[in-house]
């Protein structure tokens, strides 16, 4: 799962790829607002969220924003950026922005502004409430999950992981993670809860499809790959 970060200052955006990292995101950074603009163009179907600051040195972020918008490009745009005053704000969530964050900001907020970006990317596709990667469908409206169009029956727990899994296709879940976002339990209570919902989910979908979705990342957590 790729980003897309436009920033000029060299230690904040040293700082945030460090971080994006850490959470198992792909990070594709420059200091440059054109080279910027030019990446998310070539790269559509790339990027699941772009991070732009606004003062950048060859062309204001707010321009950048509303190019992009103008050529159809509707990946998911969080300004982040020390104007914080309100104008600037209606601004840019009027030329197309998506959310907008002002520095210095809190980590966890940022990580957490990016993911619910993705979140509602993936959930408002064209209005639809489902979601294909691959072989693999899940249907939030009438709650049912497919492979290879055929139905499977899932338990709440094994459609609530999959789910998860889904929404953050081809990044690495900590164990952690998914023992805390997917049952909202303590972790420790966890101890092979998780594991074993792996493996039910696994079987279920390769009873259909030869293809390994869901992949064991040593020492660290699952991850489901999008092109296996």
């Amino acid at each position: 799962m790729s980003i897309l970060l436009i920033e000029d200052d060299k230690n904040l955006r040293s700082s945030i790829e460090a971080l994006l990292h850490t959470k198992g995101y792909e990070v594709d950074s420059t200091e440059e607002a054109l080279s910027g603009e030019r990446k998310a163009l070539i790269n559509k179907s790339k990027y699941r969220c772009i991070l732009l600051d606004l003062a950048m040195p060859d062309k204001n972020g707010l321009e950048i924003c509303k190019n992009l918008r103008n050529k159809g490009v509707d990946i998911p745009i969080l300004i982040i950026s020390a104007h914080n005053n309100t104008e600037t704000k209606i601004t840019g969530l009027n030329i197309g922005a998506d959310d907008y964050l002002s520095k210095p900001f809190d980590n966890r907020e940022l990580l957490a502004r990016i993911e619910a970006l993705i979140r509602r990317a993936d959930y408002s596709d064209n209005g639809k409430s489902t979601m294909k990667i691959g072989e693999l469908e899940i249907d939030y409206y009438h709650r049912e999950f497919r492979v290879n169009e055929n139905p499977i029956e899932l338990t709440n727990n094994e459609f609530r992981l999959i789910s998860y899994l889904m929404n953050n296709a081809d990044r690495v879940l900590e164990k952690d993670e998914l023992t805390s976002q997917v049952w909202e339990l303590p972790v420790k209570a966890q101890t092979n809860f998780l594991n074993v919902y792996i493996s039910y989910v696994r079987k279920k979908i390769q009873q259909h499809t030869p293809k390994k979705y869901i992949r064991t990342v040593r020492n660290r957590g699952f991850m489901l790959c999008s092109d296996p």
